[in-house]
């Protein structure tokens, strides 16, 4: 017996297929939101993320911990891991710097330019290849983040603009390296590994600095603490969603966190984009996923 085709699948087959994918969207939209009301509460970005970096690992450990036994990483890419857990920690920090001073829809869409510049840094390494329509996609998304950006009313601070996309670069390294030396290693022991690299490398920073910096009242904590966990659960469902329906159309998936940060910051935070900076952002998420189709 042959089984069903996935647009023959149930609704229920279908929701349990792409469930993960979908919630891994939302789960990481909600910890955009709730990252820019933990900052608006008064914390510090380097007291933010190594709390949420400790809470991360306590749950990580717990789903790990409950998994079958994985067979341990072999040392060379164990030490990668570390190396990534060193581009994460950039990778967030500059991520959270520029929610401080932008809006957090203009600060996220900037940053989810990290599937074009991967695929342009794959074509210029050897690691990937580059068609014309990809190209052709990857110009027009660039073009709709640009009237994005110049269509804001009260001009955007550039430190906010260029952390965003000092993140974004930060993914584009991770992921190039994982694609070139990681692709048969287990993505869960990966990320252990290198949380457990951002985890110390925040606390030592924390601690150089003296820069702790908790939120303000009950509301802000509750804040802080939703994000450290719905961040870890957007990393669960990330994996689950992979081992279900591959990488490839889970990134697809992906593309919803902008639209729906965007949609939370104008309930949440009364962030709301003018129609011109929607339909720059419609642009650019649209050519992205062409990109991401066509490349």
């Amino acid at each position: 017996m042959t089984s069903a085709s996935p647009s023959t699948q149930p609704i229920g087959a279908k929701l349990d297929r792409l469930g993960p994918a979908i919630l891994a969207a939302v789960t990481f939209s909600c910890s955009d939101i709730l990252g820019k009301l933990t900052l608006n509460a008064g914390a510090g970005v380097l007291t933010l993320l190594t709390v949420r970096s400790y809470v991360g690992i306590a749950m990580l450990a717990t789903w790990l911990a409950l998994a079958a036994k994985l067979p341990p990483l072999a040392p060379r890419a164990r030490k990668l891991s570390w190396l990534l857990g060193i581009l994460f920690t950039a990778n967030i920090y500059l991520l959270f710097k520029a929610f401080e001073v932008v809006p957090v829809p203009i600060a996220i869409l900037t940053f989810f330019t990290y599937p074009l510049l991967t695929g342009i840094a794959g074509a210029m390494t050897g690691l990937d290849r580059l068609s014309w329509r990809g190209a052709a996609a990857a110009l027009v998304a660039f073009l709709g983040l640009a009237l994005m950006l110049g269509a804001h009313p009260g001009g955007l601070a550039l430190v906010g603009i260029l952390a965003a996309l000092a993140s974004a670069g930060c993914r584009v390294v991770m992921l190039l390296i994982t694609r070139a030396w990681l692709q048969d290693a287990d993505a869960r022991l990966i990320t252990w590994h290198s949380l457990i690299a951002s985890t110390v490398l925040f606390t030592l920073l924390l601690l150089t600095a003296r820069q702790w910096q908790p939120p303000a009242g009950i509301d802000g904590w509750a804040a802080l603490v939703g994000l450290a966990v719905v961040t870890t659960l957007g990393i669960m469902f990330v994996y689950m969603s992979t081992a279900r329906i591959g990488p490839f159309r889970t990134a697809l998936f992906m593309n919803l966190e902008p639209l729906l940060t965007a949609i939370g910051s104008a309930m949440f935070l009364g962030e709301i984009l003018t129609p011109l900076q929607v339909a720059g952002g419609a642009v650019m998420l649209a050519a992205l996923m062409l990109f991401q189709l066509k490349r």
